[in-house]
């Protein structure tokens, strides 16, 4: 078939996986916009979110058979548990790999080798314990998956439409808080100037906690959806790790709204590339899009800070 035929399948399952992107995105752009640091640790946050609500959703399940309400509702426990252990690692990896090295006045190198370090542990850990093979969710779950519409002749699923809006209502949600919000003020005061924002009575101490706990539970809810649609494995942070890092610099690193643009085009870019290339592209891809970003906009398509974001 060509292009012009699976144009809008191939868009609708683009927007899909981007906006999973830009959920995992917005934790790059929120550490960064309050440390002025990438956090390379947040990719296995990312996988124990998705191991926490897949356990949740595997010990929630009943024997019997599963309607359309109870699989809404494990969903939604499942996205509950995934968010709470991302959230949790979050707050963890902040606690033991970022703050020593912050009151230690460390340089940014060293925030860079814990955060490898910490990541390297974290999946190894999760691969001893949770094993070293692939984690789905039962099938029973998705007795519901069937079609719900089409757009121009392509499938959207349940499924597809349960991840889509999940991750879409976690998006504006975000927006929404940083925007509109005394955190959100608070958060937008630590990036733009640290020392001002402390002057003036902001906690700064208690914004970049609070900044890695959000960043985890986005993180953790998005890992859930990414195992909803594919699967899981102690290996699974890296390469959707390093492709919300591409959505983050693509919309501009550190601005909310400019990781979820980055998330869409990078889905939509890397699933119109797999058609003309072959599903074994599909990584190249979205690295090559990281590697022209860099070279030719560096500061990204809005190119705007987090601390002057509206």
């Amino acid at each position: 078939m060509s292009f012009v035929d699976q144009f809008w399948q191939l868009t609708v399952t683009g927007l899909l996986v981007g906006a999973i992107y830009a959920v995992i995105a917005l934790g790059y752009t929120l550490v960064y916009g309050v440390l002025q640091l990438i956090n390379f640790a947040h990719s296995e946050v990312f996988m124990l979110g998705a191991f926490g609500g897949l356990f949740a959703v595997r010990a929630l399940l009943p024997s019997g058979n599963i309607n359309a309400l109870l699989s809404v509702l494990l969903v939604l426990a499942g996205l509950a548990f995934g968010a709470a252990s991302g959230g949790l690692a979050a707050f963890a990896l902040e606690r033991t790999a970022y703050r020593p090295l912050r009151r230690r006045g460390a340089p940014r190198l060293a925030y860079l080798i814990s955060a490898i370090g910490a990541s390297l542990f974290a999946s190894n850990l999760a691969g001893k314990e949770f094993g070293r093979d692939s984690v789905n969710l039962p099938k029973d779950l998705f007795t519901y998956n069937t079609e719900v519409f089409s757009v121009f002749g392509a499938r959207v699923s349940s499924q597809d439409l349960v991840v889509f809006l999940v991750a879409l209502a976690m998006l504006l949600i975000l927006d929404r808080v940083v925007s509109g919000t005394q955190l959100g003020r608070g958060i937008r005061a630590v990036a733009q100037d640290a020392d001002t924002a402390s002057l003036m009575g902001v906690n700064v101490e208690r914004v970049i906690v609070r900044t890695f706990v959000i960043g985890g539970l986005l993180a953790g809810a998005g890992g859930f959806l990414y195992a909803m649609k594919f699967n899981a494995s102690f290996t699974m942070g890296f390469i959707p790790g390093v492709k919300a890092f591409t959505a983050a610099v693509l919309g501009g690193i550190g601005n909310v709204r400019g990781a979820v643009l980055g998330g869409l085009v990078l889905g939509l870019v890397e699933n119109y590339g797999q058609f003309f290339l072959g599903a074994d592209y599909t990584d190249v891809v979205a690295f090559m899009v990281l590697v022209l970003i860099l070279l030719v906009r560096p500061s990204g398509l809005l190119g705007e800070r987090l601390g002057r974001a509206a």
